[in-house]
């Protein structure tokens, strides 16, 4: 049994099948608490009373700044942690913490110049990023707090994946766990019992975030944890920073790509409907969440077994893991594009009961994600070439989903058809052929960087 089996032992012998339960339950409940940030706050916001179909909208078109800020944790996090695995995996502990010591600083020096940076600019960001002069105002309450929390988002984020890196899963989902529960709380507090509104959202959200960070640092620097924050490894070190960027820019682009989309789709929504079609994007981008979160709980919790392995040169074991993780992956995508098909009204109105909006929702929604269905093997292929430490190869996968098809198509289709339909026929199109690529480029590759004994 895989329960016999602790901390890096395990990850190089338990048996596969209860190994990915024991690590990808955490991360996937992680990934759920997690959602539940944005999810609580949209669905608290969009049933305030007169003002909250305005007011969604608005925290609709701050969603691209959230996501960079998301980005840039992911950066250096998801970018550090697979090296950091891979040096476990090769017996280098020293080195697995001189990483993570120089992934802390990277956090700590993006989250000051973020800071800075969107609280100087955040109007002109968000009237482009397709804000209207009755949804700005909400959308700037929102951001004006919620900036004040960009240090300890990124060190909540970016510090918990090497929590996940030592195989330590369970610990990694409490770290979430705990921020996600006080959200939900502060929540209808704040907003509802204070009367703050918007505000009232984001303050929940950076105390929460804030408290979830405190977790996440305080067990990185005991003995509890595999690997620990040093001082002495903090100091930035050009060869170790340049190998964290090398792989964490394919991340950076999965993430802030998704800022980029929401903006053209935003914008686009804008010029061919109005505030009303915007909103549907804030929707369906919040059920596009409840799908893509467990996916990717189910892949990072799989990672650090591909990683470690692939260190340890048991190819094999590594092969063995890529099976049961694409079939599991796109088990959920299927599912999920099967749910949304039949139900896309009835999880509209989960944000909002203004019947207008939840009409449009379900007119739009099953266009919208027609090609869900093939993200299962989008996320499991990139994920194991990050795993693998494959950086130009997740680069470039990371760029073709939504830069290189989705953004021109989401600008092109509705001025081709002259409809707003184009804007959302654009994402299943984008979806199908990355992912068609993307498992056509493994398979291609997969014998190079994974070999067998008689290869």
């Amino acid at each position: 049994m895989s329960s016999n089996y602790r901390g890096e032992e395990a990850l190089a012998a338990a048996p596969i099948g209860g190994l990915m339960l024991r690590l990808a339950v955490p991360a996937v409940a992680a990934q759920l608490i997690n959602m539940l940030y944005n999810i609580v706050d949209r669905i608290y916001i969009g049933h305030i009373p007169v003002v909250g179909k305005t007011a969604l909208t608005g925290l609709g078109v701050s969603f691209p700044i959230l996501m960079l800020v998301s980005a840039f944790a992911a950066f250096s996090g998801m970018g550090g942690a697979p090296l950091a695995s891979i040096r476990l995996g090769a017996g280098d502990r020293k080195g697995a913490e001189q990483i993570l010591g120089n992934s802390t600083t990277l956090l700590l020096g993006t989250a000051a110049v973020l800071t800075v940076f969107f609280s100087l600019f955040k109007r002109p960001l968000l009237m482009a990023f397709g804000a209207s002069e009755d949804t700005v105002g909400y959308a700037l309450e929102y951001l004006s707090i919620y900036l004040l929390g960009t240090v300890f988002v990124q060190l909540a984020l970016g510090l918990n994946t090497f929590i996940s890196a030592q195989g330590k899963a369970l610990t990694s989902m409490l770290s979430v766990l705990i921020g996600a529960v006080l959200n939900i709380v502060l929540d209808p507090i704040f907003i509802f019992g204070f009367q703050m509104g918007v505000r009232g959202a984001a303050l929940a959200t950076i105390l929460s975030q804030a408290v979830s960070a405190c977790w996440v640092v305080g067990f990185l620097c005991t003995k509890r944890s595999g690997l620990r924050i040093r001082l002495a490894n903090m100091a930035l070190k050009k060869e170790i920073v340049s190998r964290i960027a090398a792989l964490g820019v394919a991340p950076f682009i999965m993430q802030s790509t998704e800022s980029l989309v929401t903006v053209v789709l935003n914008s686009s929504l804008q010029t061919f409907g109005g505030d009303l079609y915007v909103g549907t994007l804030t929707i369906m981008q919040s059920v596009m969440q409840m799908v893509v979160m467990p996916v990717q709980g189910i892949t990072q919790g799989t990672q650090p077994i591909m990683s470690y392995n692939f260190g340890a040169k048991n190819f094999q074991r590594v092969r063995q893991v890529f099976k049961r993780l694409l079939t599991v992956t796109m088990t959920v995508t299927i599912t999920a594009f099967i749910i949304v098909s039949l139900f896309p009204g009835q999880l509209a109105e989960i944000f909002n009961d203004d019947q207008e909006l939840v009409a449009l929702v379900d007119r739009v929604m099953p266009v919208f994600f027609a090609g869900i269905w093939a993200f299962g093997a989008q996320m499991a292929c990139q994920t194991t070439f990050m795993a693998l430490g494959q950086a130009k190869t997740s680069l470039f996968l990371a760029l073709l989903r939504k830069v290189i098809l989705l953004v021109p198509l989401a600008i092109l289709l509705p001025r081709i058809t002259n409809s707003v339909m184009g804007v959302y026929i654009a994402e299943p199109v984008a979806d199908i052929l990355a992912s068609a690529t993307t498992l056509t480029i493994f398979l291609t590759r997969r014998k190079k960087l994974l070999p067998t004994p008689k290869d």
